[in-house]
């Protein structure tokens, strides 16, 4: 529901300008409706906790490019904005729009009607022989009659310039605002960094105090082994004798 109304509210928002101000009015009292709905008539929901609106971003974000083109087309084709600019830089005079309706106005010779279309009774005294239109069309007595103007051509080449800078324009903008005004403020984002470097210091501490633990046991299984084999010559009975000490005899007896 909310996207649906973000859409037609963005899409067609040139075209109705007091859009946004009739959504935010019905948002405002749908808030605090639906508040009361869950306070008095519905149980409370589960909280689940997520880290972002998922793929609703994206869709907010591809309806929003959308519609810079759209509202650009809308400006550019359905209204006299670029006429006006074009006729007033271009083929006016003084700089002005005087004359800007004229110069929108076509002619087309009467004589040329079908059979049965001719007006019937003229209001005028003299009979009429041309008669007006709005668009941008080559006189009768042009070598090319009817046919597109070069003021025609003119305007259409000024309207999608206009929407391709408009659109690159508001394109750049919002780039440069979501440049400047980050989606996680900085105090907030230096005390998640900080969270992070405390959770990373504990667990490197755990790990320093269970290597401690481990390698105690072993250290002292060596130092036992270590005593154990220094003390095993103290252990033999008195009547064995031990290699070295045979061999001493041994010679000492050859001696004498």
């Amino acid at each position: 529901e909310m996207i649906i109304q973000f859409g037609f509210v963005t899409l067609f928002v040139a075209s109705f300008p007091l859009a946004p101000v009739f959504a935010l009015l019905n948002n405002v009292i749908e808030v605090r409706l639906d508040a009361k709905k869950f306070v008095t008539e519905l149980r409370r929901p589960d909280a689940v906790r997520t880290k972002d609106i998922g793929i609703w971003f994206d869709i907010l974000s591809g309806i929003g490019k959308f519609s810079v083109i759209s509202n650009a087309f809308v400006i550019a084709v359905t209204s006299d904005f670029i006429p006006r600019l074009v006729y007033q830089y271009a083929y006016s005079h003084n700089g002005t729009l005087h004359g800007f309706v004229n110069h929108t106005l076509s002619f087309f010779n009467v004589s040329q009607l079908k059979e049965g279309t001719q007006p019937e009774n003229s209001q005028f005294d003299q009979e009429v022989q041309f008669c007006r239109f709005k668009d941008y069309r080559e006189p009768p007595w042009a070598p090319n009659p009817y046919e597109f103007s070069k003021q025609y051509w003119a305007i259409l080449s000024a309207r999608l310039a206009f929407v391709i800078i408009f659109q690159n324009l508001v394109m750049f903008l919002s780039v440069l605002v979501d440049w400047m005004i980050p989606d996680i403020p900085t105090d907030i984002s230096d005390q998640i960094k900080k969270e992070k470097g405390l959770l990373v210091d504990f667990f490197l501490k755990e790990e320093h105090e269970k290597l401690k633990l481990t390698d105690e046991p072993a250290q002292r299984s060596l130092g036992g082994g270590r005593r154990s084999r220094s003390r095993a010559p103290s252990w033999a009975p008195s009547g064995q004798s031990q290699p070295g000490s045979i061999a001493s005899s041994g010679s000492q007896h050859t001696n004498v």
